[in-house]
């Protein structure tokens, strides 16, 4: 019996450090998407279509990884809901960054407060280097908040039937939502 007794300490050891490591494994972190290495004469569209890279450069959520995707954004059951600011946080925000964009359109009606890279593709909901003043009418007729919602649809598909990785789709929407919307979509 003495052998038995001793052995059993080192199985409930065993099994904590076991589980320490699958809990470790799934906190890793999504990460942030590269600065955006597109030069603004490279991209697919015009500038104003864009957010300034050096206020906007895109955000992460830390809770959303690959590894949890089946459990949050690719879950039927999760909504961004569950993640999005209250409209109140928004509308300040879009009133500051509009300033701070120095668009000569001022109205807030003209704009969307956006996420660059969106709730449902694992962007960081509150963090201010994600979210930018997107308009509604801009230089060419696709390249509207409108259509940037459709590459985010497309894209959110692509992530959760396993054909594009997360971090891929991020970096993608990222650089240039709209030669995703030119090469995919349209």
């Amino acid at each position: 019996m003495r052998p038995r007794q001793s052995a059993i300490p080192l199985l409930i050891a065993l099994v904590f450090v076991i589980a320490a490591m699958i809990y470790l494994s799934r906190m890793s972190y999504s990460p942030q998407p590269a600065k955006i290495s597109v030069a603004p004469s490279e991209r697919a569209g015009p500038a104003d279509i864009y957010p300034i890279a050096a206020l906007t450069p895109g955000a992460t959520n830390p809770a959303i990884t690959q590894a949890n995707i089946d459990e949050t954004i690719c879950n039927p059951h999760w909504s961004t809901k569950s993640i999005r600011p209250p409209e109140e946080y928004t509308y300040r925000l879009k009133r500051e960054q509009i300033g701070e964009y120095h668009d000569s359109d001022t109205r807030a009606a003209d704009y969307e407060e956006d996420h660059l890279i969106p709730l449902e593709l694992g962007g960081n909901p509150k963090d201010p280097k994600n979210l930018w003043p997107e308009p509604y009418s801009v230089s060419i007729a696709d390249g509207g908040a409108k259509y940037k919602d459709k590459v985010e649809d497309y894209l959110h598909r692509e992530v959760c039937s396993g054909a594009m990785p997360l971090a891929e789709a991020q970096q993608r929407i990222a650089t240039d939502w709209y030669r995703v919307y030119v090469t995919s979509i349209q």
